[in-house]
C-alpha cells in the first residue's frame, strides 16, 4: 500500500469550558467571527420534535443567492457599496472553487485586505477610482459566488436586486431535515469534567460519536460485526429518544446566534436531558475560519466548531482546523 494513504491528516482541536453568563464568555465572539458556514448540527437527547420556538428560528434563517460569473469589481458599484456593504452584513464566498487550486475569494461582513469601509474608498476619491481600476482592467477576477447578507434595510435589498438583475441568479433558502432516533446509546457528559478524566468521555471520542449520529452510523455494533464496530463511547448511557437537526446552505452568523439562545432557553423548563449539542461546519474550501486567519484545505479541510450546552448554561466548546492553520482563538 503506498504509505501516504495510510497516514491520517493532523488537526488541531482547541477545548475550553465556560459559562454563558460569565462577564468573560466570549462565545459571540467566537459564532460572530466564523463568518462562512455551509451546515448546522443540533443533537438533543430525550426529545422527539423541534419546539415550535425552536422551528420558528429555524425557518427564519436568511436566504442566500448564488450569482453566475460575478466580476469581483461589482462590489465596488457606487449604490451597492453604500447600501449594502456600508449598510449591514454582507458575506459572499467564491462557489465551487478549490482553495489550494483555484483563486478563492471571499467578502468579509467588515474589514477585507481592501477595505470597503475606510473613507478613502469614497466612490469620489483617488484610492477607490485606482482599486476599481485595478479590479476592472489589471485583474478581472470573476466567480460564481454565494451571497448573503443581514439587515440591510429597503435601500440594501433594492441594490442588491440592481446588482443581481444584470446577472444570472438564483434566490435559495436553507435546507432543513430533521428526525428522531429510537433507543440511542449516548455519551454521558458533566459539565465540570472537559477532558473526560472520570465521568465524561473525551473530547475526540465525543465529536467522534457525534459524527456517526450524523452520518447514521449505528452505535450499537459488536466486535464481530462486519460492517462497522463502532460503539458508543464510554462512560454511556441509553436514551429512548434523541432529535437530530440540520440545517445546510449559506448560514449566517447571526441566524447561528440566534439559534444559539434559543437553544440556551431550552432548559429553561425541567428536561430529562443535562445537555444538547450544536455543531456549526465552515466551508473546507473558505479562504478563512475565525476572523481573517488563513485556511487552507490540505489533506482535511478542518473548519468546525461545536458547543455543548448545559442545564446551568456552562458550556463546552471544541474549535477544529487543519494542522496548517492559525490556532483557533
Amino acid at each position: 500500500m503506498y504509505q501516504e494513504l495510510d497516514k491520517c491528516p493532523r488537526s488541531l482541536l482547541v477545548c475550553e469550558k465556560s459559562n454563558f453568563e460569565h462577564e468573560k464568555s466570549r462565545h459571540d465572539t467566537h459564532v460572530s467571527k466564523h463568518y462562512f458556514n455551509h451546515k448546522v448540527s443540533v443533537v438533543i437527547p430525550e426529545c422527539g420534535a423541534l419546539s415550535s420556538r425552536l422551528a420558528s428560528v429555524i425557518n427564519n434563517f436568511s436566504k442566500y443567492f448564488l450569482v453566475k460569473n460575478l466580476p469581483v469589481y461589482e462590489f465596488l458599484d457606487k449604490d451597492f457599496l453604500k447600501n449594502v456593504v456600508w449598510n449591514g452584513a454582507l458575506y459572499a464566498l467564491s462557489y465551487k472553487t478549490s482553495i489550494d487550486q483555484d483563486n478563492t475569494i471571499a467578502l468579509l461582513p467588515n474589514i477585507v485586505t481592501i477595505d470597503l469601509t475606510n473613507k478613502s474608498m469614497d466612490p469620489e476619491g483617488k484610492r477607490y477610482q485606482r482599486v476599481l481600476s485595478g479590479l476592472k482592467e489589471r485583474v478581472p477576477l470573476k466567480s460564481d459566488f454565494l451571497l448573503g447578507r443581514h439587515n440591510s434595510g429597503a435601500d440594501g435589498d433594492r441594490a442588491l436586486q440592481s446588482l443581481l438583475s444584470r446577472y444570472q441568479w438564483k434566490e435559495h433558502r436553507p435546507v432543513v431535515s430533521s428526525h428522531t432516533l429510537k433507543d440511542l446509546p449516548c455519551p454521558s457528559l458533566h459539565a465540570l469534567d472537559l477532558r473526560g478524566d472520570q465521568r465524561s468521555c473525551d473530547p475526540h471520542s465525543f465529536l467522534e460519536w457525534l459524527g456517526a449520529v450524523s452520518a447514521g452510523v449505528s452505535c450499537d455494533n459488536t466486535a464481530a460485526s462486519f460492517l462497522s464496530t463502532y460503539v458508543c463511547p464510554e462512560p454511556q448511557t441509553l436514551v429512548s429518544q434523541a432529535l437530530h437537526c440540520t440545517v445546510s446552505g449559506l448560514l449566517l452568523p447571526e441566524d447561528i446566534y440566534s439559534l444559539l439562545q434559543e437553544l440556551r432557553r431550552y432548559f429553561d423548563e425541567p428536561k430529562f436531558t443535562s445537555w444538547l449539542s450544536l455543531t456549526v461546519h465552515g466551508f473546507m474550501d473558505s479562504p478563512v475560519s475565525w476572523g481573517d486567519a488563513e485556511h487552507g484545505f490540505h489533506k482535511g479541510g478542518e473548519n468546525f466548531y461545536n458547543l455543548v450546552l448545559f442545564k446551568n448554561q456552562d458550556y463546552w466548546l471544541h474549535m477544529g482546523t487543519g494542522s496548517h492553520d492559525r490556532c483557533p482563538p
